[in-house]
């Protein structure tokens, strides 16, 4: 018998900040997740934010030249007490998104308990316990990356992992009316 090749989809997912960012590539074959990249832009030496916003922008375009992925993922805004910092990092996180649409990719955004959530089994754990996670579950090493890029490689995966992916044994219903067409037993009058 014939074996059915499964189509791969590449998955960029995107921990955003203004200080360092962080990018993981993964594939995702069937239930298969192989991680493929990852890294850190480190955007301390500018002192001009429009430069750094700059800088993101076209370090992303190489990325998804070179690695070619039909996905993108980024970790969305999270609550701050310092509204200059969240201002920064919005305007970080918007270019990358930009850069996806720039590209056409499947754009989605992840709030960090979700993520955590995800990966780790709850949203209360920590960068570390997420790291760890990851290494056991895919038997990899990341002792050698900055946090940034293993969360970058969580947001990934927490991609990989939700409704719209094999892995999840469904579709997401991005709609009301798609909800309704794809469950209709689960709908009471």
């Amino acid at each position: 018998m014939k074996e059915v090749m499964q189509q791969e989809t590449i998955i960029l997912g995107i921990d955003p900040g203004t200080i360092i960012l962080g990018y993981a590539i993964i594939s995702l074959q069937g239930k298969k997740i192989n991680i493929i990249d990852l890294g850190n832009l480190n955007l301390k030496s500018f002192d001009n934010p429009h430069e750094k916003l700059a800088y993101i922008y076209n370090q992303l375009c190489t990325i998804i030249e070179k690695y070619k992925p039909q996905e993108f993922a980024i970790e969305s805004p999270f609550y701050s007490k310092n509204p200059q910092s969240m201002h920064k990092l919005g305007r970080a996180q918007g270019v990358c998104i930009a850069v996806s649409m720039k590209y056409h990719l499947v754009t989605a955004e992840y709030s960090p308990r979700k993520i955590k959530q995800s990966v780790a089994g709850h949203g209360n754990a920590s960068k570390e316990q997420v790291a760890r996670m990851i290494e056991k579950q895919f038997n990899v090493n990341l002792s050698g990356f900055k946090l940034d890029a293993t969360d970058a490689l969580s947001v990934a995966i927490c991609h990989a992992l939700t409704s719209g992916n094999p892995l999840s044994g469904g579709t997401k219903a991005n709609s009301w009316k798609k909800f309704i067409t794809e469950n209709p037993g689960r709908i009471s009058g």
